[in-house]
């Protein structure tokens, strides 16, 4: 049995085509049980899923020079909004090797934006 025949994907518009080493702001509703609050987590996706309704991605940022990732459901009702900072030039699909970097040395290129 899929998932996908379970339930119908209705892809939200407040959410952009994202892919790795894109730079993206997501804000999302967390906290405590009874008490729900927008919260924001900024940082470089490293891991885009793609697996219909159980699509997800993994976002990693530096706070206060530890590496915290999380890992988001696209189509979660709980997403509330995903912005996309910046797009980073990368040759792979997974950027697991961003975790043995830090600071300085983690940082993507930016792409080049097309001219027209």
């Amino acid at each position: 049995m899929d998932i996908s025949s379970l339930a119908e994907v209705e892809p939200n518009p407040n959410i952009p085509e994202i892919s790795p080493g894109d730079t993206v702001r997501v804000k999302f509703k967390g906290g405590a049980t009874g008490r729900e609050r927008a919260q924001v987590f900024a940082g470089t996706v490293i891991r885009v899923r793609r697996s219909g309704a159980g699509t997800n991605f993994t976002v990693r940022q530096l706070f206060h020079g530890v590496g915290v990732e999380r890992t988001f459901p696209l189509y979660s009702p709980l997403l509330e909004q995903v912005e996309v900072l910046s797009h980073g030039k990368v040759r792979r699909a997974k950027l697991y090797y961003l975790r043995g970097l830090s600071r300085k040395k983690a940082r993507l290129k930016v792409k080049a934006k097309a001219k027209g």
